[in-house]
């Protein structure tokens, strides 16, 4: 599924709302940026299964197999 953004909002949020500076807007996580505009519920941690997933899905290789 894909989640869709509501950037204006967010950039709203973080930039104007929150006076963070672009520079510490951009280095939050998403985890990070909920909880300073109040959103506490808590996430599952990252499982074995699931970072298998990510790691296939995602590979650290270039085509040519190389490291990036």
């Amino acid at each position: 599924m894909t989640q869709v953004f509501n950037w204006p909002s967010l950039l709203s949020a973080g930039l104007g709302g929150l006076r963070l500076n672009p520079d510490e807007f951009w280095a939050m996580t998403p985890y990070e940026f909920q909880l300073l505009i109040g959103n506490t519920r808590t996430f599952a941690p990252l499982n074995r299964r699931r970072l298998t997933e990510l790691v296939e899905k995602y590979p650290d290789q270039t085509e040519e197999g190389k490291n990036d």
